[in-house]
């Protein structure tokens, strides 16, 4: 039995020992921590089938930039009201979103799931006055604090965002208590690009006008570690494409970084193994997320957890459902609040039927094929 007062967990035990508690009998099921989607970008949702499976990053960025050139303010907020409603069918019950598009949300309503909201950064046309821009998203960000969640800051990635665009951002997270998060080392063409000065992603943004003098002789990695440009608690999504020297970077980093890996994703570019143990052996604490649908089938973290469990068939069950509840939570800050049902943590709860056939209750989660009927947040029933 779990007992909730508004928005918290009070107590965790045998429902004999509470005898005189008011109940809601859920049945048969397994009640566990709503799921936590490490890695999103619910602004693409309306893109799910657009993009024909490819292993070119170049052209898949060509083909998104001519999709986003279509669609209007209207279609982004459907696209993302339609994001939310997947992520609750599927047991989500909070989301670290990428927005790249934050002037439409003066237009959205408080999300009906915990979300951080990170504000995407890029100047890689042009230098913008990022700090007018930066206080901007904070002043917004200052008004919506009854959103359920968060806001953060999002500098794209070292070959969109500016050394001292990223400086800014870590200023701004560290100064403010926000969180931090990037897109880094994802893509063969991104190491050619700042390993070789060369490639295809080279040529690309060369065309569009980025200075290069950044790029030849260093790691995607070590252009941000080395230079000091990633806060602690930084979030990190991808992390695909590493070479040696970044294993002792992120070794001096242990205990202070999260890495969020996406399985369908990877799979859908047909990239190589990722190095999870590697990574989990370092010390930084992998989290799973669902990317956006211009890559990806589903928003459906049941499926992600199968698909990284096809690839790691040595993981334990635990161990992957901790991707996707306490390690999400701890990377957010929320450790013991989140991703956890013990007294004091924030009562975000889901059901899901369970006969009693398999073996262990945490193989028939990771099975799990049945839409979530019934969900908490916040302590309060989601319909």
């Amino acid at each position: 039995m779990v007992c909730i007062a508004g928005d918290r967990i009070t107590a965790v035990g045998r429902a004999e020992d509470f005898p005189a508690a008011e109940a809601e009998d859920l049945g048969d099921v397994i009640l566990m921590p709503g799921l936590i989607n490490a890695h999103c970008h619910l602004d693409y949702t309306v893109m799910r089938g657009a993009i024909l499976q490819q292993n070119n990053f170049p052209q898949w960025v060509r083909r998104i930039n001519e999709l986003k050139r279509t669609l209007t303010d209207d279609d982004y907020l459907e696209s993302i009201g339609k994001g939310f409603a997947e992520l609750r069918r599927w047991g989500t019950t909070a989301v670290f979103n990428i927005e790249s598009f934050p002037e439409l949300m003066v237009r959205l309503p408080p999300p009906p799931i915990r979300t951080w909201w990170f504000y995407e950064l890029m100047d890689i046309r042009s230098r913008i006055h990022t700090e007018d821009v930066v206080a901007g998203a904070l002043t917004f960000f200052e008004k919506r604090a009854d959103w359920i969640g968060g806001f953060g800051l999002s500098p794209h990635a070292p070959y969109t965002a500016s050394g001292g665009l990223y400086e800014l951002a870590k200023f701004c997270c560290e100064e403010h208590g926000m969180p931090w998060t990037t897109h880094l080392a994802e893509t063969e063409e991104e190491f050619l690009m700042f390993v070789a000065g060369a490639g295809p992603l080279h040529e690309f943004l060369q065309s569009l006008g980025r200075d290069m003098d950044d790029t030849g002789g260093i790691t995607p990695v070590a252009r941000l570690l080395q230079d000091g440009r990633v806060p602690r608690g930084g979030i990190l999504a991808h992390m695909n494409w590493l070479a040696e020297s970044d294993y002792e970077l992120l070794a001096a980093r242990k205990g202070d970084l999260a890495v969020v890996h996406c399985p369908k994703c990877h799979a859908y570019f047909g990239r190589p193994p990722f190095q999870l143990d590697r990574l989990r052996e370092l010390g930084l604490l992998v989290c799973l997320g669902t990317d956006s649908l211009a890559s990806n089938s589903s928003l459906n973290l049941f499926e992600e957890m199968r698909e990284l469990r096809a690839g790691h068939p040595h993981l334990l069950p635990a161990d992957i459902l901790d991707m996707v509840t306490r390690n999400p939570a701890r990377a957010i800050g929320l450790p013991g609040q989140l991703g956890e049902i013990v007294p004091g943590a924030l009562a975000d709860l889901i059901a899901l039927p369970y006969d009693g056939e398999a073996v262990q209750a945490l193989d028939a989660v990771i099975a799990n094929n049945n839409v979530v009927e019934w969900m908490m947040v916040q302590g309060s029933v989601v319909r």
